[in-house]
């Protein structure tokens, strides 16, 4: 077998998944996208002090019939400290919203994350500072 040794394994991008939650029992309703993305809210990046919605950091949330939650998100850098519990905290609040199955958070690096992904909420929390 042939030896990598031309990558920099400090600056390459890790992949990180969370899961959580668990299969909803049948003709449970799902929960509306709304709740989804309150819950989403609640988790903060711990430098910036934004919720991870108003960040521009998810770029997809997709509900199934069944109730499961398909996210991907992405953080502000590659060396960002917190890539692996953002998605974890993320999982865990939405799999806390009734109606919701089980839970996939993955981190994703394309497109990267810059400030023009901000919600207007956010640059105007930004200004106050």
């Amino acid at each position: 077998m042939e030896e990598i040794t031309d990558i920099d394994w400090e600056t390459t991008p890790k992949d990180y998944t969370a899961h959580s939650g668990a299969p909803l029992v049948a003709n449970t309703p799902i929960a509306k996208r709304e709740a989804i993305i309150a819950a989403l809210k609640t988790v903060s990046d711990p430098e910036i002090t934004i919720n991870i919605w108003d960040m521009g950091l998810v770029y997809k949330l997709e509900q199934k019939d069944n109730g499961d939650v398909y996210i991907e998100m992405t953080v502000t850098s590659p060396m960002c400290p917190v890539a692996e519990i953002l998605p974890e905290q993320a999982a865990k609040a939405v799999a806390q919203v009734e109606g919701t199955g089980e839970v996939e958070v993955k981190v994703v690096w394309e497109p990267a994350w810059d400030i023009s992904m901000l919600s207007e909420d956010a640059k105007a929390m930004i200004e106050l500072f």
